[in-house]
């Protein structure tokens, strides 16, 4: 699976020592406000992400510093920094909001090594002019949730944005309850949004679209700059990476929860995680976030929202190309999706080659699961187990569905598809375990952590949950009961807007 943001180390360096380089700071001051963040009350560090610190070159031993949570934090400033929050809008559960932007995120500015340049931005910082009611803060809990998935999605190789680190603070944040603050630290090659260009098109500022266009372009898309047709080009490139990460997503079972348009990534990386959710007992139409009451962002929508929210970004290019340009161009989001999701699908079953009849089989599989409401990653996984000539050995993946009949005669045609390639058990199951996770963030894995170090100030398990999910294809038999079903009192767990 090919990470588009997971580049070679930078030389490692001290925290000091970080050569910063503003690109999006060089843009009109209309696209962001400068700002320094807002202190908390003596921060600490909770978590501190050593995979994802050579991305900035940072050096070993650098998380612990007096001043490490202090910088991480917001409540001192590495020198060289540029802090700002920049402005976006967006389609909110399909409803366009003219104004809303970075309402609790600021980025601290950009870092060069020899792998490129990536922005560091710390999400909980306090508020900016786009908070409007809120506080800017982010709380333990949901900063938790963000560390921990952006780093999960890494290991499981969907396009993502990472996480550095979690400081904390015993300042009091009020959401459903009173809760702590935190801010997670996150990195990206650039945060920019579909919303960015929402925001100027449907301000009828033409030049503040092309003017983001080009930079985006000269930055993060450079084999089209000076092309004729470059935003043409530009947005086909999107609409592609867009389709291929949400086919990663269905395939791992994963429902981002609010795929609003400020939520979507100019360069088609997982951004900004709320109230997601792995696909336990399978349901094609499963709600990950209880705030969505009409299923907008369920599971089996994701793939057509993608696309809405394409069509969103392309009415604001609209001073730029042609609208039957941009229909165009758009077009290839569908079959860039269908071809991503059937190779995926096809490494998750084991086959090595593709046949008319692969869609029929995937399509009456996720039939056969869904009636029977089987626990999706434990059955991709056990499916591997399933041997092509020997029925009888059926009965781990077989005893996790009610209606045996149905599925022995699906079996029966995924054995008579597997001999079409003359397919071998063991190497079928090797292709298999590195298609099929056995470890994904579970709702109740984040919860344990999550309590562990809201009551008792325990953050262990918090890397222990990282580490486990950096290697999700692996066996790792001394983490065996992090494979387990949600135990009954996860049932009751429920994720929102404010997760």
């Amino acid at each position: 699976m090919t990470v588009p943001f997971d580049p070679p180390a930078a030389p490692a360096r001290a925290l000091d020592a970080l050569d910063w380089a503003p690109r999006f700071a060089k843009l009109p001051e209309k696209f962001y406000t400068r700002l320094q963040p807002t202190p908390l009350p003596e921060p600490y560090l909770i978590a501190f992400n050593r995979d994802a610190a050579p991305l900035i070159g940072l050096r070993p031993g650098e998380e612990g510093r007096a001043d490490f949570a202090a910088i991480f934090t917001g409540n001192q400033l590495p020198a060289g920094s540029t802090p700002l929050a920049a402005v976006y809008s967006g389609h909110q559960f399909g409803v366009y909001v003219p104004q809303l932007g970075d309402g609790r995120a600021i980025s601290l500015g950009e870092t060069v090594g020899s792998h490129g340049v990536i922005e560091i931005q710390l999400k909980g910082a306090g508020r900016t002019p786009y908070s409007r009611s809120g506080d800017g803060r982010a709380v333990l809990r949901s900063s938790i949730r963000e560390y921990l998935c952006s780093e999960a999605m890494h290991g499981l190789g969907v396009p993502t944005t990472r996480a550095l680190a979690i400081t904390g603070s015993e300042q009091p944040i009020i959401r459903e309850t009173v809760e702590s603050a935190a801010v997670v630290t996150r990195l990206a090659p650039s945060f920019v949004r579909f919303g960015s260009f929402e925001f100027w098109y449907h301000r009828r500022d033409a030049e503040a679209v092309r003017h983001l266009a080009d930079y985006v372009i000269r930055e993060f898309y450079p084999e089209f700059e000076g092309a004729q047709d470059r935003y043409a080009r530009f947005l086909r490139e999107v609409a592609r990476r867009t389709a291929r990460m949400i086919a990663h997503w269905q395939a791992v079972g994963f429902m981002h929860g609010v795929m609003n348009t400020d939520n979507m990534s100019i360069l088609g990386l997982t951004l900004d995680y709320g109230p997601y959710g792995f696909m336990e007992a399978f349901d094609p139409g499963h709600i990950c976030n209880h705030t969505d009451e009409a299923g907008r962002y369920a599971y089996n929508m994701q793939p057509r929202v993608g696309l809405w929210n394409l069509y969103a970004l392309g009415q604001a290019l609209v001073p730029l190309m042609e609208p039957e340009v941009i229909e165009t161009e758009l077009k290839s989001y569908e079959a860039e999706f269908d071809s991503a999701l059937n190779t995926l699908m096809g490494a998750k079953l084991g086959l090595t080659s593709t046949h008319a009849d692969d869609h029929a089989l995937v399509v009456e599989l996720f039939a056969l699961m869904a009636e029977s409401r089987v626990d999706y990653t434990l059955f991709f996984r056990q499916l591997s187990r399933l041997h092509a000539a020997d029925a009888s050995a059926d009965a781990t993946v077989r005893d996790l569905v009610l209606n045996r009949e149905r599925f022995d005669a699906w079996a029966t045609n995924y054995r008579a598809r597997l001999a079409l390639e003359n397919s071998v058990d063991a190497q079928r199951r090797l292709r298999m375990d590195a298609a099929n996770p056995k470890y994904v963030l579970r709702n109740y894995l984040a919860e344990i952590a999550i309590r562990k170090a809201r009551d008792d100030k325990d953050y262990s398990e918090i890397e222990n949950l990282r580490k486990l999910l950096m290697r999700p294809y692996d066996e790792q038999p001394e983490n065996e009961h992090y494979a387990a079903l949600p135990p009954d009192w996860a049932q009751g767990l429920e994720v929102s807007c404010s997760s």
